[in-house]
């Protein structure tokens, strides 16, 4: 079996879907490895380090997809939707793709992927269970970025995060506030803490307090009903806008008062909650900043712009998104672990076998044989189910 690795092409992206360390692990599985030229250079690993690791470099992108028999992507048409479809003539039935696939973000996008015949494996369906957590690659981008957030935050805020004690008097800590506790808040959280600042969090998932806690945070503490804020897998659950309308007020005197703002709050396949209102940053004081992680699907601030830094009213608002591209070396090095992993538990004598029982393919196969086969995706678009044959 052959797998393919070409350069991603989404605007900006600097990370590659395998590193030259976890080759001789492929290799001794009997998987040859194909590189596209200069695939991962902007992440700091030069072709000649793949080589030197078994991998064969090929000049162009149509030369990898024709050789592979896997291609391997961060961000797979889907997860780019801005050239991503520039791809689809070089899928071929039988094929497989592993990667980043937004699998709940456009109907279109999976059914064009479907009708190609590859058979599509998308992380985001990642389930988090204990064998699968040394293959969530969603845990692992998210950690760079909630890690990633907190520096841009320090970069902009006109103070510093630690309490200083100097001749020329104390300086008081900074208060940061980190909105969603999920892998990316809890990474936030910790740097935070870590840099010195006063750092408090917020989830609506009941779970997420002795989490906060543990990392040095506060617990903010609402006055909500949050008995069905979670699902089975351990995500937030989209609420009403009744609940966001309280969920808003009574966060809105927290975000007044903290000197950062960082967001994280998505829900997949849907819009993010409107969690910081235009008035709730006015009220906070000139210098301070808000780092909004869910700016790319319309963002939990609602002054955000999407990839762009704005002031308002002396508020500093960064919209920027893929956070992760911007620390690539050990993104991309975290990213092809996870990577391999899968593929390992994936590949049987160089083949994908379709095993039903196993809860990890089952999840992540998204379209197979040019139909969409994952139930969850069937049931959110509002396909009629498949049957068991």
């Amino acid at each position: 079996m052959v797998i393919g690795v070409p350069k991603e092409i989404f605007p900006g992206e600097r990370r590659v879907a395998l590193v030259p360390a976890v080759l001789p692990s492929l290799a001794k599985a009997g998987l040859e490895v194909v590189v596209q030229a200069g695939a991962g250079v902007e992440a700091g690993y030069p072709d000649a380090e793949f080589e030197a690791k078994g991998a064969k470099i090929l000049p162009d992108r149509a030369q990898v997809f024709s050789k592979a028999d896997v291609i391997l992507q961060v961000l797979c048409y889907g997860a780019n939707d801005r050239n991503g479809a520039d791809d689809l003539p070089l899928l071929r039935r039988g094929q497989a793709l592993i990667g980043f696939l937004r699998p709940l973000g456009s109907k279109e996008i999976v059914s064009q992927l479907a009708a190609t015949g590859v058979s599509t494996f998308s992380f985001e369906l990642m389930p988090r269970i204990t064998r699968a957590q040394n293959m969530d690659a969603l845990s692992s981008m998210a950690t760079i970025s909630g890690y990633k957030a907190v520096l841009l935050a320090a970069d902009r805020l006109p103070r510093v995060f630690p309490m200083l004690t100097t001749a020329a008097g104390t300086i008081t800590p900074a208060r940061v506030f980190v909105i969603g506790a999920g892998v990316a808040g809890l990474q936030a959280i910790a740097t935070a803490h870590r840099l010195g600042a006063i750092t408090s969090g917020y989830d609506v998932r009941p779970a997420a307090r002795e989490q906060i806690q543990s990392l040095g945070g506060r617990v903010v503490e609402l006055q909500l009903e949050t008995a069905q804020a979670e699902d089975k897998r351990g995500y937030a659950t989209a609420q009403d806008e009744s609940f966001y309308q309280r969920q808003r007020e009574q966060l809105g005197q927290v975000v007044a008062a903290s000197d950062v703002v960082i967001t994280t709050a998505v829900v997949p396949g849907r819009k993010p909650p409107l969690l910081i209102t235009a008035d709730a940053v006015r009220r906070m004081a000139p210098g301070s900043v808000v780092i909004d992680m869910a700016a790319e699907r319309g963002g939990n601030c609602e002054l955000t712009r999407s990839g762009e830094v704005s002031v308002e009213s002396g508020v500093t608002l960064v919209g920027y998104f893929n956070l992760a591209s911007t620390v690539p070396y050990h993104a991309s090095q975290m990213y092809a672990r996870n990577t391999v992993t899968f593929l390992q538990h994936l590949v049987k004598d160089g083949q994908i076998p379709l095993d039903r029982d196993d809860e990890i393919l089952r999840e992540t196969l998204v379209t197979r044989g040019g139909e969409i086969v994952q139930p969850r995706v069937r049931e959110f678009f509002s396909l009629p189910a498949l049957g068991k044959n």
